[in-house]
């Protein structure tokens, strides 16, 4: 049976870059969560497991692109998925993917961020790692929303002119 290729096209341009004051504000943030102390690697699992979550292919694409370049390894980025079953990972990183899941599907219980999930992450970062982990969670899921909702193309990024801001770096803002 042949295939047929859909031309997937995004609804329209980043709606972070449509309004101009987006961007900078959402980088400041972005740039803040980053400086809470929690290592890069977590943030970037925390930022793949959201994500994979909420199906945001451009998101889980530059994700796991910004993961390898903090060295994760692959090992563990195939594995976050199921980060549960898989012996890739620390006890810290275990209660950041637990903290990312329950805090990511917030309709999924009558609580939606349980007592023994908060209190397991916070056994392991303090009250400004937290922070930092919440901030991540949350700008991830602003972000998958926003992706997902207008359609952004997995692998595709606006030139820096266009963004505002180095390309490299860019990517980030899409979390």
């Amino acid at each position: 049976m042949p295939q047929t290729t859909e031309v997937v096209k995004a609804r329209m341009k980043n709606p972070a870059m449509v309004i101009p004051e987006a961007m900078p504000a959402i980088l400041n943030l972005l740039k803040a969560t980053k400086k809470g102390g929690v290592p890069e690697k977590t943030l970037e699992l925390v930022h793949l497991r959201a994500s994979q979550i909420n199906g945001c292919s451009f998101c889980v694409d530059a994700g796991a692109r910004s993961a390898r370049k903090a060295g994760e390894t692959d090992e563990r980025l195939f594995a976050v998925a199921a980060w549960r079953e898989a012996p890739y990972f620390t006890d810290a990183e275990r209660a950041a993917l637990a903290l990312t899941e329950a805090a990511t599907r917030l309709s999924d219980r009558t609580e939606p961020v349980p007592d023994e999930v908060w209190q397991e992450a916070a056994s392991h970062y303090n009250e400004q790692q937290l922070a930092a982990l919440v901030l991540m969670i949350g700008v991830t899921n602003l972000f998958n929303r926003i992706n997902a909702t207008t359609k952004q193309i997995a692998g595709e990024w606006p030139s820096s002119a266009e963004a505002g801001a180095p390309s490299e770096k860019s990517h980030a803002a899409t979390r």
